[in-house]
């Protein structure tokens, strides 16, 4: 996992509406980034649906808030269209991992990423990051706040 203090690698992806969106794009924000390994899984729309519930606590916070996973734009619009979701979805599908392979976030053998938090800062340095022992490990949005609150 990446670790904090390192310049967070840039990326370009595609979000839910085909958009493209660059970390640079966040550049004077904190950015939260939530890795996770596949749409419509249960534990993933689980923790999609818990960050959805606090979106707006995370903004009051400064922040705003991602998600990445190995799904294609298709799979993320359909789930963001049946849970309601405002979270913007980005496709880390092609190639497949690439930008959660850059912040040690991909499970190689599986080929999709572990359930992981990275907070960026306002500089695009690293503040913090976390990896769940394992991807059926929701991690809290109380995490969330903890990282936002150490790094104010």
């Amino acid at each position: 996992m990446i670790e904090a203090g390192t310049r967070a690698p840039d990326f370009t992806l595609e979000d839910q509406d085909q958009n493209e969106v660059s970390l640079s794009d966040f550049a004077g924000t904190k950015l939260v980034i939530a890795f996770y390994p596949a749409d419509f899984s249960s534990v993933c729309t689980a923790q999609l649906s818990i960050y959805q519930e606090v979106i707006e606590e995370i903004e009051e916070r400064g922040a705003k808030l991602i998600g990445i996973s190995v799904d294609s734009v298709f799979s993320h619009k359909a789930l963001q269209e049946e849970l309601g979701l405002s979270i913007p979805l980005l496709s880390d599908f092609h190639p497949k991992g690439e930008v959660a392979r850059a912040y040690g976030a991909l499970i190689e053998k599986r080929g999709h990423a572990n359930r992981s938090l990275v907070l960026v800062d306002e500089d695009g340095t690293v503040a913090f990051s976390m990896a769940a022992p394992t991807p059926l490990e929701i991690p809290g949005a109380n995490v969330i706040f903890d990282a936002l609150e150490e790094t104010s």
